[in-house]
């Protein structure tokens, strides 16, 4: 188990008001948090939601990721229900941009609106600059919530939890069992995004186009990391020959973070500050289209890809994505390779991501089953989980962590939690899963496996 470390303890003790009791409480507004938060309140249930930004959308507005990753396998659309409706009022709200750019490259202040409209229909309570920091747990289930917010502590009691805080903050505070990276500790190096301005519209990334050899040899970086996934096309120039386009950065690693500790993040967000200093030095030097490039902002917190993993009734494992695996009690199915980027920056975690990366892809019209045991958390009767930190191995993970798989796996939590709200003495671990699995497809989920 995680343990803080101290040179010594105090005894602090004090009383906090109840401030809320509700159906389900939610700790985070990421893609997980607002698909669960979304799927219970249209369900009946009452839904109370936290998040210590002040926005929902996590990683999309919060760390500037600037792509979704892929909805659907080619044939099927697996991110339906409420990743469908995400995307249409992303197209609705502004049709051109989505019809001349990608269409999985994110628009930050849209999505910030289409997020709140989406919770405010629902008639779900939410609040922003406030934080899960404990979690009292009585005869094997959570009794109440401890949130710390600008007006001070406060408790929220719930028949339901769900964690969506990504890192498995709820379920650590509550004593669940986590895991947290490979054989040796280490988990996929951080990034920091940027948003760029002076990107000119033809500007190509790929192969020997990149010349980063050659930055490497004339000491541009001081990081020689050969992994660069690069730029997404955000807005395009006003005029032609006009090098005013945007762009989103996914760019560098950020390696040795430890996303459970506040002085490894703080160590790691002024190394990428400085990291992305040199990008700018690369890109406007080395990278044709990008002369002009100059960064207008870099995110307020570093992209994290793996924390801890929470430790439920099933895991998923490798195997399950290679047998496109099929689940009595499925709640989703999903496809996004297996993209497990290098804890260390040398040739060999390079060439393993590079191997697994090509290697570890479904072709169109193929996926694998996410079973509804992944998400409820093995130890307390009346919690869930949803998101990057479901149960999973290290291969899974890197798959299901993306904003599509936040989506499922949220979407179905918020259901499940609904439907278990109208049970006496609720309790995850024995859910009626055909009647969630109803509940999913009232919602829109695609669910070809379900129970009829």
């Amino acid at each position: 188990m995680e343990q803080a470390t101290a040179r010594y303890t105090v005894s602090y003790r004090k009383e906090i008001p109840l401030k809320k009791e509700t159906d389900v409480f939610i700790a985070g507004g990421g893609p997980a948090g607002v698909a669960a938060a979304v799927a219970a309140a249209r369900c009946g249930s009452r839904v109370f939601l936290v998040e210590p930004f002040p926005s929902l959308g996590g990683a999309a507005v919060n760390m500037l990721v600037p792509g979704f990753m892929t909805f659907g396998d080619g044939v099927h659309f697996l991110a339906d229900g409420v990743g469908r409706e995400v995307r249409d009022r992303i197209r609705a709200a502004s049709p051109e941009r989505f019809a001349k750019y990608c269409p999985d490259s994110i628009p930050a202040e849209i999505l910030k609106n289409v997020y709140d409209d989406m919770l405010e229909e629902a008639g779900v309570e939410f609040v922003f600059y406030t934080g899960v920091i404990d979690a009292a747990v009585k005869d094997g289930a959570i009794d109440y919530v401890v949130c710390s917010a600008k007006s001070g502590l406060y408790a929220v009691k719930a028949a339901v939890y769900i964690d969506c805080t990504g890192d498995g903050e709820l379920s650590f505070f509550a004593g669940a069992e986590t895991e947290y990276g490979d054989d040796n500790g280490r988990v996929m190096a951080a990034t920091l995004c940027g948003i760029w301005s002076g990107v000119e519209e033809s500007a190509i990334h790929g192969g020997d186009k990149l010349r980063l050899e050659e930055a490497f040899r004339d000491g541009v970086f001081q990081n020689e990391d050969r992994h660069l996934p690069g730029m997404w096309r955000l807005l395009a120039q006003s005029a032609p020959n006009v090098p005013d386009g945007v762009t989103g950065s996914n760019a560098g690693h950020v390696y040795d973070v430890d996303p459970r500790d506040s002085a490894s993040l703080t160590q790691g967000i002024v190394r990428g500050r400085k990291q992305l200093q040199e990008y700018r030095a690369y890109y406007r030097g080395y990278v044709s289209g990008y002369e002009n490039a100059e960064l207008i902002a870099s995110a307020p917190y570093l992209g994290i890809r793996e924390g801890r993993r929470v430790v439920c009734d099933y895991r998923l494992v490798l195997e399950d994505f290679l047998r496109r695996a099929v689940f009595p009690d499925e709640i989703g199915r999903y496809c996004y390779n297996i993209d497990i980027h290098s804890p260390t920056n040398d040739a060999a975690g390079y060439e393993k991501f590079i191997t697994e990366h090509t290697g570890y892809r479904l072709p169109p019209g193929e996926s694998y089953g996410i079973p509804y045991r992944c998400l409820a958390v093995k130890g307390l009767r009346n919690l869930l989980t949803a998101g990057k930190c479901v149960c999973a191995d290290r291969y899974m993970q890197s798959s299901v962590r993306v904003m599509p798989g936040c989506y499922i796996t949220g979407q179905a939590a918020g259901a499940a939690a609904a439907v278990l709200c109208g049970e006496n003495e609720p309790d995850v671990h024995r859910a009626d899963v055909a009647a969630i699995q109803q509940q999913l497809l009232r919602l829109g989920a695609y669910l070809p496996n379900a129970r009829r």
